[in-house]
């Protein structure tokens, strides 16, 4: 990444949510499609070694994304993240919830909704993530888990993608 390129990932207990404001050097529509599209989710979404792995999609208000997060050592973790409202190239609003391999969601484990917007800046696009927790027990879980952490290293790839996906 450029060092010219906008991150900031900031914590506010107070109001138990995570902000995320990152810049990614390419065009608003790639990048766009790099958030929406399963077939290029997998290809960066998660922290090395881990990989994600679709086993549906259906990107439209009231549709779903559910898939898993693989380890090294061929372990899995279930997600299900379910779509609210979408405006295209805009913003897209989601609850975002750990899962089993059928798509229940894991009542003990954390959910979040997801705020994402993206911003037309010419030749880089701006994504803001609003990340809302129920509770503040729930937004220290995901720090403790590594969210923070995690989601760096995916933009990283995401950055290393997306110069393949301009070609």
């Amino acid at each position: 990444m450029s060092n010219k390129l906008a991150f900031d990932f900031t914590v506010d207990k107070e109001n138990k949510t995570i902000v995320i404001k990152r810049e990614f050097d390419a065009a608003l529509p790639l990048v766009w499609d790099a958030y929406t599209k399963s077939e290029i989710l997998d290809r960066w979404w998660g922290p090395k070694p881990w990989k994600a792995r679709t086993r549906s999609q259906d990107f439209r208000e009231g549709g779903s994304w559910h898939y898993s997060m693989i380890g090294p050592e061929g372990e899995e973790h279930w997600a299900v993240l379910n779509y609210i409202t979408i405006e295209n190239q805009k913003k897209f609003i989601c609850e975002d919830a750990f899962a089993d391999a059928a798509g229940n969601v894991n009542t003990d484990l954390p959910q979040a909704r997801w705020v994402v917007t993206f911003t037309d800046k010419g030749p880089v696009t701006l994504v803001e993530s609003l990340i809302s927790f129920d509770d503040l027990a729930q937004l220290e879980k995901v720090i403790e888990m590594g969210m923070g952490d995690g989601l760096t290293m995916a933009m990283q790839n995401l950055d290393e993608l997306l110069p393949l996906l301009k070609k």
